[in-house]
């Protein structure tokens, strides 16, 4: 039988796509590109003449938002690598990636290529009932890399955002649970900003205002300086609650690296003892990756922690672009509860395809690939600062391209201040955690350098030299 891609009759779209003048149009963009960003080498201080209209538009951001930014960033729309240009002239060095999402860099030719690619193409938003074969072959690509050490995830739903991502993963959880009604998970969760994952989340001032919509119970999460206390407490915490609320439980929810809670990574012991005895238990076992994925030794933290076994639903996004639930055949769900009019943009999907080639040809993955040996790279840098500037910067914590610090006391205040000093002094860095809130860096995985981590510890090295500790502001 012939195959879809064994056809010998060519559409009118693939024509399109093989003429000979798209192609030429491609090479000249990058072409155009590539001269253009090349000149973006280095950080750059704002331009004083464009600093008026700058303002105007930071005001303008501020008065349709409902308030400012929370640093003035406004991209020129191009950069090289990790360097980015602002509209004020400006060039930073951005090792936070809007939270993890340029996995490649800023102005990455190949995906450019493939966002190019996509926008001739009619369909502009893809959805329940406006696929395209690109949407296949992201879901493949995604079940492939999960399944690649033994998990069962063989079927997959793309959608717009890890919110609409993490949603889903507990419309199949609680379907399939049903009927219980509560949730399990680490304390410092987060989980998203709708309604329901408001309440997963473990900060009350994302809930303020707001219902509670879910029923929510919290374990304690590892702490890698008391491990077998830390394991000890959750271990009892989880019996008490599951002889309190028998057969109540639709999921349990966990980050194996806590994102927006601190760069708290767990450990293979502390997970998978929680997780057999939630198996034991019947509950279904939520693997929220939408900011590790790609970032360890493995393409997904649950591999890089040796948890392929209790993986149920896994959630990524991101540096994917378009974002996804993975979940097991045996969670397929009996009622159309998984539909929406939009999945995924096609040239979302086509850049992510993009990227997950890139990481592959990077050498991301394994014990010693880029991903593990960058952060003791960059760790190892941030340790001579810490030791540089006593009482200013503690850390380093985090895993693998996932890496974050302590400013000062720890209050928001002091990581804010620092944050602001380093934006100025042209690293991007944000902040992360609470008691104590911390600066975090996400590198880009697919291009990151150790000549680029060089410069952002030279930046932070200037940065910390103008942080007034003792007032928490610049001196």
């Amino acid at each position: 039988m012939t195959s879809f891609t064994e056809n010998t009759y060519q559409t009118h779209a693939e024509a399109l796509r093989s003429d000979p003048r798209i192609e030429q149009a491609k090479e000249l963009i990058r072409q155009a590109v590539a001269d253009h960003s090349a000149k973006i080498t280095d950080v750059r201080p704002p331009d004083d003449s464009r600093a008026e209209g700058y303002h105007s538009l930071l005001s303008q951001a501020a008065a349709t938002r409902g308030a400012p930014l929370l640093w003035p960033y406004l991209s020129a729309g191009l950069g090289n690598g990790p360097y980015v240009e602002l509209a004020d002239g400006s060039v930073k060095l951005d090792f936070i990636g809007g939270i993890g999402v340029y996995g490649s860099g800023h102005s990455n030719l190949d995906a450019i290529t493939a966002a190019v690619d996509a926008a001739i193409e009619d369909v502009a938003m893809q959805g329940n009932l406006q696929q395209h074969p690109t949407s296949v072959r992201m879901s493949q690509q995604l079940i492939k890399m999960a399944s690649s050490c033994g998990a069962p995830l063989s079927l997959c739903m793309l959608s717009t955002s890890g919110a609409m991502a993490n949603e889903n993963a507990l419309k199949l959880a609680f379907h399939k649970a049903a009927p219980a009604d509560r949730i399990l998970a680490f304390d410092n969760a987060f989980a998203g900003r709708s309604i329901a994952l408001a309440s997963i989340t473990d900060r009350p001032k994302y809930r303020q205002g707001l219902p509670i919509a879910l029923a929510v119970d919290y374990l304690p999460a590892l702490d890698i300086r008391s491990p077998e206390k830390s394991l000890r407490w959750a271990v009892n915490e989880l019996k008490r609650l599951l002889a309190r609320h028998p057969g109540r439980y639709a999921g349990f929810w966990a980050e194996l690296i806590a994102g927006e809670g601190g760069y708290y990574p767990g450990s293979h012991d502390f997970f998978a003892v929680l997780c057999e005895r939630i198996r034991d238990a019947g509950i279904p076992i939520i693997f929220d990756e939408v900011q590790s994925f790609s970032r360890t030794s493995r393409p997904f933290a649950f591999q890089h922690f040796g948890l392929d076994e209790y993986a149920d639903i896994v959630t990524v996004g991101k540096i994917t672009q378009v974002c996804a639930t993975l979940y097991r055949e045996s969670f397929k769900p009996n009622a159309p509860i998984l539909s929406q009019t939009f999945t995924g943009a096609s040239s979302s999907m086509a850049v992510g395809l993009a990227a997950l080639d890139a990481m592959r040809q990077a050498e991301c993955f394994g014990d010693n690939g880029w991903n593990m040996r960058r952060h003791r790279y960059f760790a190892a840098g941030l340790q001579r600062l810490v030791d540089k500037h006593p009482g200013k910067i503690c850390g380093p914590f985090g895993e693998a391209m996932m890496i974050a610090f302590t400013p000062g006391d720890g209050s928001y205040d002091h990581a804010k201040k620092l944050m602001d000093i380093m934006f100025a002094e042209g690293l991007l860095g944000f902040v992360c955690g609470q008691s104590p809130t911390r600066l975090r860096f996400l590198p880009p995985p697919i291009i990151t350098t150790e000549l680029h981590i060089d410069a952002a510890l030279e930046l932070l090295d200037r940065s910390l030299a103008k942080f007034d500790i003792a007032e928490g502001k610049p001196a």
